[in-house]
């Protein structure tokens, strides 16, 4: 990438003393904290974290947070209070990044302090896309990304509401099984013509479309949201073929939009995400991103992508710390990602294309089969409903860039690892 061309320039060793600043605290923010004391960093490391409070996993927010227990004040802590000050990080809470100065290298915070960086690292993730049709400032209609988000919608989930879900991606389809469970009336509005068709194939769609149906929920698919209406609240939901759904509360589960601006406003390169290279360096070389903010080119296919996850976000964060610290990076981990539906796991490794040939092992009315992708007869990715050991060996068998037996592959008698073919072994 040409907007790179700057990483080889000299950085001034005199700053050594400063801290290394860390805009977000999620994931990928709190682990390059950890992961430098724990590398022997012994400088100053400044956590800046826009919400209030102990930062927290966001997985759980459409699962357990929605689910029966109502104790569940928000997502797990991803470390205790104590860590922070053990470990000598430096924790602002509820401050906002509001510039940042790359020629002297400092950060503008809204309150009005400045802070001046060895490096600085950008993780400062992504936001829910918000609707923009006529009616979506109205009362009850919600989207779900933070602690608050997740509880506010928790409080509109009580029984016999009726619930419109616009969008079937994960967070779609987790808060719609969480509503059903909850005793709510669920409809779900998808632009697209099936569940999840973003992230996965037709087999496992219609596999989670039918679990949904068997639970009561309903689906729309083709379906364009082109209003919402009510007076001062949520009555109803309007779609572009001119059909109307009644709701007391609506849901959006529409993606997610880099938080890039600050990236952007100062400089550094972006394009839906912020640039990275293989080190996590942005084209600003005291400058790291990791998360869902960033866009990098995937060692598993070579394409360049955006991955929201968990796996991304922790691995990114072990990067930039191994960089910060001179240490080689370990070699990148197969990307992996999950969901649970009526508490029906679904687990991918790898990340499909969609002109991937796919291979199903096993039958979807079983509750336990496997679709395998395959990229010129390379297993690239593969979907898993009910089968760990597929997910495990898959996970390998992607990482090596293995070469599959198409007809063994369909055979879910078959142990995925005994699916190699045989010129793969010999040249293994």
């Amino acid at each position: 990438m040409a907007e790179f061309d700057m990483i080889l320039d000299d950085i001034n060793p005199e700053d050594i003393d400063l801290p290394v600043v860390i805009i977000g605290a999620g994931h990928a923010g709190v682990q390059v904290a950890a992961g430098l004391r724990t590398r022997g960093w012994t400088g100053g490391i400044v956590l800046v974290d826009e919400e209030g409070g102990l930062p927290y996993e966001r997985p759980p927010l459409s699962k357990d947070v929605l689910g029966p227990d109502e104790t569940a004040e928000g997502g797990p802590l991803l470390r205790k209070d104590a860590f922070y000050a053990s470990k000598d990080i430096t924790r602002l809470a509820g401050v906002r990044v509001g510039s940042i100065d790359r020629g002297r290298r400092v950060v503008a915070l809204d309150d009005g302090q400045e802070l001046a960086y060895h490096r600085l690292v950008i993780a400062s993730g992504a936001r829910g896309r918000r609707l923009t049709v006529p009616g979506h400032d109205l009362s009850g209609v919600l989207s779900l990304r933070t602690a608050a988000d997740a509880l506010a919608v928790r409080g509109e989930l009580v029984p016999g509401a009726r619930v419109v879900i616009i969008g079937a991606g994960y967070i779609g389809m987790e808060v719609a099984a969480a509503a059903t469970k909850r005793g709510c009336d669920v409809t779900v509005l998808e632009f697209q013509d099936r569940v999840m068709k973003r992230v996965t194939s037709e087999p496992v769609s219609e596999f989670y479309q039918q679990l949904h149906r068997s639970k009561g929920v309903r689906f729309a698919f083709g379906a364009a949201v082109s209003a919402i209406e009510g007076e001062g609240r949520v009555e109803r939901v309007l779609t572009a073929d001119g059909r109307s759904y009644p709701a007391d509360v609506v849901v959006a589960g529409i993606g997610v939009i880099p938080n890039q601006e600050l990236a952007e406003a100062a400089g550094i390169a972006c394009r839906d995400g912020i640039l990275v290279d293989e080190a996590c360096r942005t084209s600003d070389p005291a400058v790291y991103a990791a998360g869902d903010v960033t866009r990098f080119i995937s060692t598993f296919g070579g394409a360049e992508m955006r991955l929201e996850c968990l796996q991304n976000a922790q691995q990114q964060a072990d990067v930039v710390a191994d960089t910060i610290m001179g240490r080689t990076p370990r070699e990148a981990e197969v990307p992996w990602f999950w969901t649970v539906q009526f508490d029906v796991r679904l687990q991918t490794a790898g990340v499909m294309h969609p002109d991937d040939d796919i291979v199903l092992r096993g039958d979807p009315a079983t509750g336990k089969f496997s679709v395998c992708y395959l990229r010129e007869d390379s297993l690239a990715a593969i979907d898993t409903v009910g089968s760990l050991a597929d997910f495990r060996q898959g996970k390998k068998l992607i990482a090596a860039g293995t070469f599959m037996d198409r007809t063994a592959l369909a055979d879910p008698a078959v142990r995925l690892e005994d699916c190699v073919l045989e010129t793969a072994k010999i040249a293994a």
